[in-house]
């Protein structure tokens, strides 16, 4: 369908709430409720978008109804669909957080238009169908999160922002250069332009193609945290106030393993079996170092942080088995486990920091360092210890969680592709996850021994545990009745290994 106005909604509606909120400005409890209250409304629409792209096929949006590659599309497939769709429950329950935080930072009248922003430009980055509008987009994203944590309460915040815009800058450039080198190339940036093209040219690639390629991929990398880009991550996350780190480690990071798995099956197809052995060295070596460094490190937020490395090691593996063998079987299993691993991750992660948030409420120093935490657990309500424990399950892959069917899936995939030492190392390292989850567990909730910080008194604690209580339904849910998630799975990577259909999709000239 031509000009789904959904599409449209979903990524401008948070646009407009940033204007709302800007004129609300000294009106902070009526900014964090209208921020929801858009959040909400994005959802919505990213819903009918998906539930009209399973019923219908791709849906599109010409914006300023120029016909394609002239112009900006917008353009909804399968992958673009799911992923929006995870995205903007995620990003609604990181307004709903908002609402209830004590953190300084949440009441400033900045911060949640800022909020917004970021929502526009991840929708916008999973939406669009053009490679400079992906760019505009991300540095929406980028420049809103920047100027968040540069304004949290942490101290070390202002040096982590700072830290972040000079090495996000890099990203910046190898994009760029990359954008630059695909428009001499082709003379379009429309995605699904460039695909065809591509298609024609079949093996002969002209060199900077290849550049490109290359270039891409380095930004994708490292807007992604992949190791070795990873080093600016822990500082950067963990210093961010707790709704934007939880939206730092479980989508904004998506949005490079979104346009991964986009370039390589739509654009880079050729070039793909070079890439993903690449990007299984760097999975697996992400993986155990993501892992250890979580196990050894001294904050609650930092071990999170140090997780999304390893647990995106886990998704560039799936991604990097996805090859096609005689039967065109295991491209789509590999693809699929990806694609699991990445809508159960989010919601994983996002809501062990709103947890982790909720003890650093629980006192007036707002510290998670565990030297001041410990034992902290049977001073504070019993449900933030129980949600946590919830979290840990999951994250770990035990059953019933979602976690656990995201790792099966990886296990799956691994079998079928006959991969047996990755698969090996990234099983064995699933213990590591184990690990360090219940030993915060155990140092944070079970240990007992006298809390070095100053609690609050009783009627003034927690942040609220609405927000963080929805996601791990949500990880209880998927991980009890995962079939739906499992076919929208698969019939998302089937289709994105047939790039005649997003090409077709977008009716390049209007043919």
């Amino acid at each position: 369908m031509e000009n789904n106005i959904y599409i449209l909604l979903t990524v401008f509606i948070p646009l407009f709430t940033t204007v709302v909120t800007l004129v609300l400005a000294r009106h902070n409890r009526t900014q964090r409720w209208v921020g929801f209250a858009g959040s909400a409304l994005a959802w919505g629409c990213s819903l009918i978008v998906l539930m009209m792209v399973i019923g219908e096929g791709p849906q599109t949006y010409r914006m300023g109804g120029y016909v394609p590659p002239y112009g900006i599309v917008m353009v909804a497939d399968m992958l673009s669909a799911l992923f929006g769709f995870m995205a903007t429950t995620v990003m609604m329950a990181g307004f709903m957080y908002n609402i209830h935080s004590k953190e300084k930072s949440v009441g400033y009248p900045a911060f949640v238009p800022l909020f917004a922003v970021m929502a526009t430009g991840l929708n916008g980055s999973l939406y669009t169908g053009d490679l400079f509008t992906f760019f505009v987009f991300m540095e929406l994203m980028v420049l809103s999160s920047v100027a968040m944590v540069a304004m949290s309460d942490n101290r070390y915040g202002l040096e982590a922002a700072i830290k972040y815009v000079f090495i996000s800058g890099m990203g910046t450039l190898f994009l760029l250069a990359g954008i630059a080198a695909m428009y001499i190339t082709f003379g379009t940036l429309n995605l699904a332009d460039m695909a065809r093209l591509l298609i024609l040219t079949g093996e002969n690639r002209e060199l900077l193609a290849r550049s490109a390629a290359v270039m891409l991929m380095s930004a994708f990398l490292l807007k992604s945290a992949v190791f070795p880009f990873h080093f600016w991550q822990p500082d950067f996350h963990t210093t961010a106030p707790t709704a934007v780190s939880a939206m730092l480690s479980s989508v904004i990071v998506k949005v490079g393993i979104y346009m991964i798995i986009r370039t390589l099956t739509l654009l880079f197809t050729f070039e793909a079996p070079q890439i993903q052995n690449l990007l299984i060295f760097l999975g697996i070596i992400g993986i155990f170092f993501g892992s250890l460094a979580a196990l050894r490190t001294y904050n609650g937020k930092r071990v999170l942080a140090y997780s999304t490395i390893g647990q995106v090691g886990f998704i560039l593996v799936a991604i990097g088995w996805a090859r096609l063998d005689n039967t065109g079987t295991v491209a789509p299993l590999a693809l699929t486990a990806a694609i699991i691993y990445a809508f159960n991750h989010a919601f994983i992660k996002s809501a062990l920091l709103m947890i982790m948030g909720l003890v650093a409420g629980q006192s007036h120093e707002h510290s998670v360092d565990f030297v001041d935490i410990e034992g902290i657990g049977h001073k504070i309500p019993a449900i933030i210890g129980m949600l946590w424990f919830l979290g840990g399950m999951s994250l770990a892959g035990l059953p019933p969680m979602n976690g656990f069917i995201s790792k099966f899936a990886i296990v799956r995939s691994g079998v079928a592709f006959g991969e047996w030492l990755p698969l090996g190392l990234a099983v064995g390292s699933g213990t590591l996850t184990l690990m360090y989850m219940f030993r915060t567990w155990q140092r944070v909730f079970q240990k007992k021994g006298e809390v070095s910080l100053h609690l609050l008194e009783s009627h003034e604690k927690g942040d609220g545990w609405l927000a963080p209580a929805f996601l791990i339904g949500i990880c209880i849910l998927l991980g009890l009745y995962a079939r739906p998630l499992v076919i929208l799975a698969e019939q998302t990577a089937m289709q994105i290994m047939q790039p005649e259909i997003y090409i077709s999709a977008v009716n390049l000239f209007g043919g």
